[in-house]
């Protein structure tokens, strides 16, 4: 098991919990569209990281991105194995390759 299967079986567990007790339960109390809105800024503050060339704000970001993206996709029911399913599917395919097949 991986820290990113035990953090997503954590944020599967604050599901419906009481949002005074836990970040997490807060920000799936909110909703979806607010779960990827906060996605979306932490993705921002890593772009901007990355740009600044700071390594250790950048890891730090990183570590808040796929932490949101859990919440985001736990928020629509999206399971971190379905998407590590597509992961693998495309592993060993150019990704080139790869987008040029995707349907239009």
């Amino acid at each position: 098991m991986s820290i990113l299967h035990d953090l997503a079986t954590t944020i599967e567990a604050r599901k419906g919990s009481d949002p005074d007790s836990s970040w997490t339960a807060k920000l799936l109390a909110k909703g979806p569209e607010k779960c990827a809105e906060k996605f979306g800024e932490e993705a921002i503050e890593a772009i901007i990281e990355a740009a600044k060339g700071d390594r250790e704000k950048l890891t730090s970001e990183a570590a808040d991105v796929l932490y949101h993206l859990l919440v985001m996709l736990a928020a629509r029911d999206v399971a971190l194995d379905d998407v590590l399913d597509v992961l693998a599917k495309r592993q060993g395919t150019s990704g080139l390759a790869e987008k040029a097949a995707r349907p239009t």
